[in-house]
């Protein structure tokens, strides 16, 4: 199960206490930040609860997710009001919540529910299992346990957050359970083909050119066994893709043959942003703790202060020693 038994019932309390309920995930959100904070709030307001989905960073969700029911209820977290219940979803620690995090410090109640192992158990209420593939799939257990039966709309928003998080049923993480839980939001009328259409296969021309570049520049070490490459802010600019657009580049990076770790870095102007894959037993999560970020094993990431050839420098023998 997703959460014990006083868990949940902690959890249903708050939520039905509170007169309003803020509900958000990390800067930068993926599918199952996204997925997971849209079905929780059209959960929560099925039952007549004042609930809200907050964006952590920026103004607008992220246009391959803009399809999804209840995208057009995001509110900036700086336009927000303090809540009595935050909800903070798929997040570790207080500084991934970016915008948000004053909102999540203010509340009279922060609810954690995360599957990171990492998470640093900062709520009033911390529910966190790493064996879930996805938050998206904590919240549909979770849902079931408070007697809420979900509409296919809160369905769509948290398949979409268990096929993403899971790399369509792909990665490491995918276990019966994840078969399982997918199976019932089928059963609740989620259309499988519309999700895969949207997150998958809906690109601009922008977004296929950076995929050339990345793909370009990809770069291979130790045999192959490691691979790496890389975007920088004028490249969206010059191809006209999103920066939204870039989440998933690093799959295309991960499906070289043969490599055992790959990353990916996104260069800003003294930063640079690094996200981590891992094939086989390699840990990736452990290296990104040690530069100060977090994850899972088999993907983490984390942000550089510096430029590209510095972080090469300490990075690799860290990954080197990360796959032995």
């Amino acid at each position: 199960m997703s959460a014990s038994g006083a868990d949940s019932t902690r959890f249903a309390a708050l939520v039905r206490s509170a007169k309003s309920v803020a509900v958000g995930a990390h800067v930068d959100p993926d599918g199952d930040a996204v997925g997971s904070t849209l079905g929780l709030v059209l959960a929560l307001r099925s039952i007549g609860l004042n609930a809200v989905p907050v964006l952590a960073s920026g103004d607008s969700v992220p246009e391959t997710y803009a399809f999804l029911p209840g995208s057009g209820l995001y509110r900036a977290a700086i336009d927000t009001d303090v809540p009595d219940v935050f909800i903070a979803l798929d997040t570790p620690t207080f500084a991934r919540l970016g915008d948000a995090e004053s909102l999540a410090r203010s509340a009279d109640d922060l609810i954690v529910i995360d599957h990171h192992p990492d998470n640093a158990r900062f709520g009033t209420l911390s529910i966190v299992d790493p064996a879930a593939s996805s938050v998206g799939g904590i919240l549909w257990e979770l849902l079931f346990e408070m007697d809420i039966d979900p509409d296919v709309d809160v369905a769509t928003c948290l398949y979409t957050a268990l096929v993403t998080d899971s790399g369509r049923f792909s990665y490491s993480n995918t276990t019966s359970r994840t078969f399982r839980i997918a199976a019932e939001m089928l059963e609740h009328g989620v259309d499988v083909q519309r999700v895969f259409t949207e997150v998958y296969e809906s690109r601009s021309v922008g977004a296929l050119a950076l995929i050339g570049r990345t793909l370009e520049r990809v770069t291979c070490v130790d045999g192959d066994s490691i691979a790496y490459s890389w975007v920088e802010d004028d490249d969206f600019t010059q191809t006209g893709a999103l920066k939204a657009e870039s989440e998933n580049l690093i799959d295309e990076v991960r499906a070289l043959r043969g490599a055992r770790i790959v990353f990916l870095m996104k260069r800003s102007p003294g930063l640079v942003h690094v996200s981590l894959r891992a094939k086989g037993s390699a840990d990736v999560g452990s290296v990104a703790r040690a530069f100060g970020g977090g994850g899972h094993a088999a993907a983490a990431g984390f942000t550089f202060e510096g430029e590209i050839p510095d972080l090469l420098t300490v990075l690799l023998p860290a990954l080197r020693e990360a796959h032995g």
